[in-house]
């Protein structure tokens, strides 16, 4: 993939390092800087989850600036993609692959690392492989993204070497919105706060949040996460990408509901993707908002549908 054609001319320009050498560790060791340069070049884009080769050709076509390649619907334990899936779609497109890995499960994010992925998501959509740990991301050369529901989560899986963050809403594939907006107003709420403290109230609010005091420094001095923060969860609509971008996100995560639940799916990601670009021009929003009401009518579900995040995942 032309992605990692980027990594040698990062590493000779200076990639923009985030972390100085007392927060995380040597970057020219774990390359960790040039991980975080990876996940820099998707700010601003609307990611999207596909299952199948004209999903990802469609995609593509649409404007998402990455894929995301899951396992087709299926009964049981959620895993890792099929290799050969993630071959025949890497070999079809042109813009960066990601795909899942259970949580704590290392061995298969070993072996997407060596099948080529530009990306790993730890996601815990997929069934849970260890209760108790999570991967350690510095020992991989791919850039992992990693889910949260709070500032401590998310810095939590920083120390860990998750090059990018993804605030996770629901998981149902419903398009309901209301936990994601909920989760990111978390993040950025615990943010602010942070950013309006004395410098010698920080270690008890690392203490709280139960995070490494050098990154929650790092955070207030930024006023932001420290990597690239993405949303997740019943983004179905321009509306609602718009409405992630405008709390505060770099981009936005698309699940495979659209291809399922859509009669028009190219419509419906094009003006996601639009609306990430432009969400701050109502002109754009209304022009993609129309007839959506149509297109996304098998997305209409009853509140009787909807659970919490959490229950039944």
């Amino acid at each position: 993939m032309h992605i990692h054609k980027h990594l040698a001319a990062m590493e000779e320009d200076g990639a923009v390092t985030l972390y100085n050498k007392t927060a995380i560790t040597d970057s020219k060791k774990t390359s960790f800087s040039i991980k975080v340069g990876l996940a820099q070049m998707l700010l601003g884009g609307a990611i999207v989850e596909v299952s199948i080769l004209n999903q990802a050709k469609l995609a593509e076509e649409a404007g998402a600036c990455c894929l995301v390649i899951t396992e087709p619907n299926r009964q049981g334990i959620s895993r890792m993609p099929d290799p050969s899936i993630i071959k025949q779609i890497k070999r079809a497109v042109s813009i960066p692959v990601m795909a899942r890995s259970r949580v704590g499960h290392f061995v298969e994010a070993w072996i997407l690392e060596r099948v080529g992925v530009d990306y790993i998501d730890e996601s815990e959509v997929l069934a849970i492989a260890d209760e108790d740990n999570f991967i350690n991301k510095h020992k991989f050369r791919c850039p992992f993204i990693c889910g949260c529901r709070n500032l401590g989560e998310a810095l939590r899986r920083v120390r860990e070497g998750a090059a990018m963050i993804r605030t996770q809403g629901g998981l149902l594939g419903t398009g309901n919105i209301a936990e994601t907006v909920k989760n990111v107003r978390s993040v950025m709420g615990e943010i602010r706060i942070l950013n309006n403290m004395d410098e010698d109230e920080v270690f008890a609010f690392s203490k709280k949040v139960t995070s490494p005091y050098d990154l929650v420094a790092q955070t207030k001095q930024m006023g932001r996460l420290p990597v690239v923060h993405f949303a997740a969860g019943g983004i179905v609509t321009p509306a609602d990408a718009a409405l992630m971008m405008q709390l505060g996100c770099d981009g936005v995560i698309v699940g495979s509901e659209l291809f399922n639940n859509c009669s028009d799916p190219f419509k419906c990601v094009r003006g996601i993707v639009k609306a990430v670009r432009h969400y701050n021009d109502p002109h754009v929003l209304v022009e993609n908002s129309y007839g959506l009401e149509e297109e996304m009518a098998g997305l209409n579900v009853s509140e009787e549908r909807m659970e919490p995040f959490g229950e039944g995942a």
